[in-house]
């Protein structure tokens, strides 16, 4: 079971001083049977107070406001965490008879939320797709997996060309994009078959750096499979999610599932800046916290409810 110390560090600078920052963070690791959680520190710049609750769809979040003037607003979140390999579902029921529990429980709480759909113009092309993989002996499993493996060959990882409000229809035409697109694809395509899917934000974990998403913001499906449960799909990757990913938050799309996002009284001028460090426990030296990203607003005297950690995924994208 490997163990994973990540640091990700947000930092907002102003040229002038800013006043009622209020903020939401979603940066507390899972803790269940596939992640155990050996220790998480929130260190916030000013000491402000964070008001943690659960949301609707049981993510840990945390509220926090600085009222005082400030230039500077640095969010730290370190975690240490032990991750253990997925067991993969098991062949013991018929196809029919998983179908028709799916057929049932897509209609019912929890499930409902993750099957709703988007209207799109290419429903009837991507109908289409889905349709081909179908067939009598195909379980719900094997057509997840199919699906995915179908994104990852279909679609171009490429970086700059989407933004996280791109809708599916652009990503299909361009049959490009990155984590946060792939994943987008992968939903509708098993909700249009009736497999309830939700989005999933966290981290990918390095070992030999053949993945895509290492040391950033990644994103991946969770597709739920009768009899067994929620199962990972990395699209990006074409695989199972497993001991390399540490989830943060699930939900219906990357709204239910933004990292951090606020709003701040004063000049818009800002500058971004976000660090993500993930060491293996094997490692003896940590790598420093160079940022990954950094952005700069140049709008001065406008009055800010800007979330600049959108702005940033709009560019970055959870490469």
């Amino acid at each position: 079971m490997p163990e994973y110390r990540i640091k990700h560090i947000t930092r907002y600078t102003y040229p002038a001083p800013v006043i009622d920052s209020a903020n939401q963070v979603m940066l507390f690791p899972i803790t269940d049977l596939q992640q155990d959680v050996k220790k998480h520190d929130l260190i916030i710049s000013h000491h402000p107070a964070v008001e943690i609750f659960t949301d609707y769809f049981g993510n840990k979040t945390g509220i926090f406001s600085v009222i005082r003037a400030h230039t500077e607003l640095t969010i730290q979140s370190n975690i240490e965490i032990v991750t253990k390999e997925t067991e993969l579902p098991a062949y013991d029921t018929a196809p029919e008879t998983q179908w028709e529990n799916l057929a049932v429980i897509r209609e019912q709480f929890p499930y409902l939320d993750f099957m709703l759909l988007e209207n799109f113009d290419a429903y009837n092309e991507v109908t289409a797709v889905v349709n081909s993989m179908m067939n009598a002996s195909v379980t719900p499993f094997a057509a997840a997996k199919e699906m995915s493996s179908f994104v990852y060959n279909n679609f171009e990882y490429k970086k700059g060309i989407t933004s996280v409000e791109t809708r599916v229809d652009e990503i299909w035409k361009l049959k490009a994009g990155v984590c946060q697109d792939f994943a987008h694809v992968l939903l509708v395509m098993l909700r249009l078959v009736g497999i309830p899917a939700r989005y999933v934000s966290g981290y990918i974990c390095p070992k030999n750096h053949e993945l895509r998403g290492e040391g950033a913001t990644h994103a991946w499906v969770e597709a739920y499979i009768p009899f067994y449960g929620w199962l990972g799909l990395d699209p990006t990757n074409d695989c199972i999610v497993s001991d390399r990913h540490v989830r943060l938050a699930i939900g219906r799309s990357f709204t239910d599932c933004t990292p951090v996002k606020g709003t701040y009284k004063g000049s818009s001028e800002h500058r971004l800046e976000v660090s993500v460090i993930i060491n293996n426990s094997t490692l003896e030296d940590e790598q420093p916290a160079t940022p990954v990203f950094s952005y700069q607003v140049n709008n001065p005297g406008i009055p800010s409810t800007d979330n600049s950690y959108r702005r940033f995924m709009e560019i970055q994208q959870q490469q």
